[in-house]
């Protein structure tokens, strides 16, 4: 197993970076799931790879993070010309947050996280939202660590 110890540099992303994302995305959609709705694999990463050419499409900021001589090893797809639904006031919206699994429990989705909300902060963005499956327990005590708290609840049922 890889060493983990050592900084990730943080960058900006941009049309070049879109096979990563694809790849990590493909390889990590399962971890977005819901215990609640089965799906073949296949049929989650054609999600994915319409949310990325959806989201390519319009205004984003895509970080990368890298680990020096290893190159990246997660990144963080933020839209920020997608408004609330309810309200309409702007917002940033986390798509997508994806780490290489061997490397996460580092730091290095906080570091992500951080920089997303610096960069809707420089945009004027007064909120940043994003979507975490009940099931995700690492991904919502990272979130609740950086201060998110629950706003609205999606509930599914089976029938």
């Amino acid at each position: 197993m890889k060493s983990w110890s050592g900084t990730v540099a943080l960058r900006r992303g941009g049309p070049a970076d879109r096979g990563f994302v694809l790849d990590l995305g493909r390889r990590t959609t399962l971890d977005s799931m819901s215990a609640l709705r089965t799906a073949p694999p296949v049929m989650l990463q054609s999600s994915y790879e319409q949310l990325i050419a959806f989201a390519f499409e319009r205004q984003y900021v895509l970080l990368i993070a890298e680990r020096e001589l290893e190159g990246p090893v997660g990144f963080l797809l933020m839209l920020d010309d997608l408004p609330d639904e309810v309200t309409a006031l702007p917002q940033g919206f986390i798509a997508y947050m994806a780490v290489e699994p061997e490397a996460r429990r580092h730091g290095i989705a906080e570091q992500l996280l951080a920089a997303a909300e610096d960069a809707a902060r420089v945009r004027g963005l007064p909120y940043m939202a994003l979507m975490v499956t009940e099931d995700n327990s690492a991904a919502r005590e990272l979130y609740a660590q950086a201060g998110y708290v629950t706003e609205r609840r999606l509930l599914c049922k089976p029938l």
